[in-house]
């Protein structure tokens, strides 16, 4: 995930991503995708405000219940976008979710144009919590919640997870809120039962780790923080899902592909290492000739996304 005219290259794509029904920037699958629900609602405000990058879209498996176990799957645009929940991987990820009976919650949140970090964990933290308060409205049921997404998606998805439980912290010389005060739901907890993370950037501390992308002087981290990873180093830290990963944490599955060239797969690998050595439950696929979303969504892969989550249900 390097430097300036690569922040351009993903607004980019990602606006291809949007012309595709498809959805998942990275992840250009089928032409059209439908998909198949019993109930959906799009534009819903997580937040009681009156913002767009505060909505989400919520779909209900076409096999009716009284209530689902839920995951929100956040998109991925190098946390430049603040409206690309229509392109959320909808005809892989979601569709896999959805045909294995989760109630799916794909959210809008702010873009590093809107605010800095750590406004992008608050407004997913206000949607866990929205989860739980709206809970009997959308028949969600609140005793499974996981947080699953694609490049930044799964940095913010891994982020929640390994952040569960904990609302304020210190790294460094950086005091971190990480619960924020977003919505109208401040009461309830914003702790997630499991994470899968998608080709996510990990530990922003070593986007060098492998082969990537290097254009300008800007990378999309540089952008969220205002900073230099040179000059303040603790923010970048604060920024990383490894720094807070402790022996309770929830389960995490990730994936990534070995021929990323935007987020280094060592990023994935290192997170896997890091999550494995404090104990936490994870499991790790690394795809030979996987890309940034390319030749990742393959149906065995959505299956063990599906296989793990199931497990930790029963």
């Amino acid at each position: 995930m390097k430097k300036t005219l690569f922040s351009v290259c993903m607004l980019c794509l990602s606006a291809v991503a949007m012309a595709q029904p498809a959805g998942g920037f990275g992840g250009f699958q089928v032409p059209q995708v439908k998909l198949e629900t019993s109930q959906e609602w799009k534009d819903v405000n997580y937040a009681g405000d009156e913002q767009a990058y505060h909505t989400c879209d919520i779909y209900l498996p076409k096999q009716q219940k009284a209530s689902y176990p839920v995951v929100i799957h956040i998109y991925g645009s190098a946390w430049f976008s603040n409206s690309s929940k229509g392109a959320a991987d909808l005809g892989t990820i979601v569709k896999s979710l959805l045909d294995a009976g989760f109630a799916v919650v794909c959210p809008n949140h702010r873009s590093s144009m809107d605010a800095k970090w750590p406004a992008q964990i608050h407004d997913i933290r206000a949607v866990i919590r929205f989860v739980r308060g709206e809970a009997k409205k959308y028949k969600f049921d609140t005793k499974f919640i996981a947080t699953s997404g694609f490049s930044s998606g799964g940095h913010l998805a891994s982020t929640a997870a390994t952040t569960s439980g904990t609302k304020q912290t210190k790294v460094g010389t950086v005091d971190i809120d990480l619960e924020g005060n977003v919505g109208n739901c401040l009461n309830e907890s914003s702790a997630v039962n499991a994470a899968c993370d998608w080709s996510g950037p990990i530990d922003l501390t070593a986007m060098d780790c492998g082969e990537s992308m290097k254009m300008g002087e800007n990378s999309p981290e540089d952008v969220l923080l205002n900073s230099k990873l040179a000059k303040e180093p603790d923010k970048y830290l604060s920024l990383s899902a490894t720094t807070y990963v402790d022996k309770n944490d929830p389960p995490v599955i990730i994936f990534h592909g070995e021929k990323d060239n935007v987020v280094p797969c060592c990023q994935g690998k290192k997170f896997f290492e890091v999550l494995k050595a404090a104990g936490v439950k994870t499991e790790a696929t690394f795809v030979p000739e996987g890309g940034h979303g390319m030749g990742m969504y393959a149906e065995e892969n959505l299956q063990k996304m599906v296989n793990f989550l199931e497990a930790l249900i029963k």
